[in-house]
């Protein structure tokens, strides 16, 4: 090693010069600690000061980057649409008690087995965690999906109809896989309707992000609460059950994750 690079660098330990004599064969595994020591010179000196990761681009998974946050708000709800500012807050308040039990018992439920028909797709998996989430009926082709069902035993068949949001399964996912599972959801959500399965599992997503917010997190949930209401402000009529599903979405964004601009107004 050249005794000008070797002493700018850092020394961690207080290493002397291992004088091992002319048979010293770095090759060879080393005996002794001095002849260790001499190795990892060598090994180091003959290190560039430069490297350079030989990267295949083929590998790169091209993928869509939401991080964006747009700064357009919600189209306002319809007349009498609105939800009052006391069931709006009523509604963050609940919120808040689920968050803080699912954090405190995550790690027991994160140790309760699955089920035997549970697989969890993997977490890179759009299609499979659509299907996981909402069920072949949503995701497939529903003649066809139901046309394979009529041939089953009865019973619930989860594969169909999609998985719940249990907390032994949302328990087990990441942050990462929160927020990619919230924008495979979004991506099928952009230009479809809303349903029950959907809506169970946006809330069990918002229900397990992390404050604060990282910035794809952000850009999905500010999405989320404008998709909701253009859905509200496109004939759903007020007693269409999906009016309270929607307007909860839209709250929990505006007010629990401090999205103002996008809240209801105060009526």
């Amino acid at each position: 090693m050249e005794s000008g690079v070797e002493e700018l660098m850092p020394r961690l330990l207080p290493v002397g010069d291992c004088d091992l004599g002319d048979d010293f064969d770095p090759t060879v595994p080393p005996r002794t600690p001095q002849e260790y020591l001499r190795r990892v010179q060598i090994e180091a000196a003959r290190c560039p000061d430069v490297v350079v990761a030989q990267i295949d681009p083929k590998k790169l998974k091209k993928r869509k980057q939401t991080v964006n946050v747009s700064l357009l708000g919600c189209q306002p709800a319809p007349e009498g649409y609105s939800p009052s500012l006391q069931w709006q807050q009523q509604q963050v308040a609940q919120f808040s008690v689920v968050r803080q039990s699912l954090n405190k018992h995550r790690s027991h439920w994160r140790l309760q087995p699955l089920d035997n028909n549970v697989t969890m797709p993997n977490i890179e998996d759009e299609e499979n965690w659509k299907k996981f989430c909402l069920g072949e009926r949503l995701c497939c082709d529903i003649a066809s999906a139901v046309a394979s069902g009529e041939n089953e035993s009865s019973g619930i068949n989860y594969v169909k109809i999609g998985f719940p949001p249990l907390l032994s399964i949302v328990s087990r996912m990441s942050q990462a896989a929160v927020t990619n599972v919230l924008e495979y959801l979004m991506n099928w959500f952009e230009d479809r309707d809303f349903t029950p399965e959907l809506g169970r599992w946006l809330y069990a997503l918002l229900a397990c992000l992390e404050k604060p917010l990282l910035p794809e997190a952000h850009s999905l949930i500010r999405q989320l609460a404008r998709r909701c209401s253009e859905v509200r402000a496109t004939g759903v009529k007020w007693e269409d059950e999906r009016v309270s599903a929607l307007n909860l979405m839209i709250c929990l964004v505006g007010r629990y994750f401090d999205q103002r601009d996008l809240a209801d107004d105060e009526s």
